[in-house]
């Protein structure tokens, strides 16, 4: 099972142990001491041995995933159509929105959201012109 190797390694410093000292202490084999600090691994019985030896509650031995905040960055893009784009049953050529998203796409952009400027002011005449995408992508550490 998983352990939390720098509480271990930690908690043997501080009491200024090597890891012969913590093998002694804990009854454990050398050879299992540095298997634990270095793989974060053990079993129960070493788990319970260990929380003995350092005189600290077996749960604090137990691992926690640490929380990933995820970071994003964002980004708009503006789709220009001169023609604008009818709202209705005729629609005149309009711009390989696919294309253009699936170039983002391909650097890591996702469309969070599509705009249309005339509409979000109200006053859209039934034809918008341009278009704002706002995009997002995973900031990597």
């Amino acid at each position: 099972m998983k352990i939390n190797a720098a509480l271990v390694l930690g908690m043997r410093t501080q009491k200024s142990w090597s890891q012969e000292e913590l093998a002694i202490a804990s009854g454990l084999n050398l050879r299992t001491i540095q298997r634990i600090e270095n793989e974060a691994t053990a079993s129960l019985q070493s788990k319970k041995a260990l929380a003995s030896a350092l005189d600290i509650n077996i749960r604090d031995l137990d691992f926690e995933e640490p929380i990933k905040k995820t970071k994003y960055e964002f980004k708009t893009i503006e789709i220009h159509n001169n023609d604008g784009f009818l709202a209705g049953l005729t629609k005149p050529k309009l711009p390989d929105i696919a294309a253009i998203l699936n170039k983002e796409g391909e650097n890591g952009w996702m469309a969070v959201q599509v705009l249309s400027p005339e509409m979000a002011q109200g006053t859209w005449t039934g034809k918008a012109g341009n278009m704002v995408v706002l995009l997002q992508r995973e900031l990597l550490d």
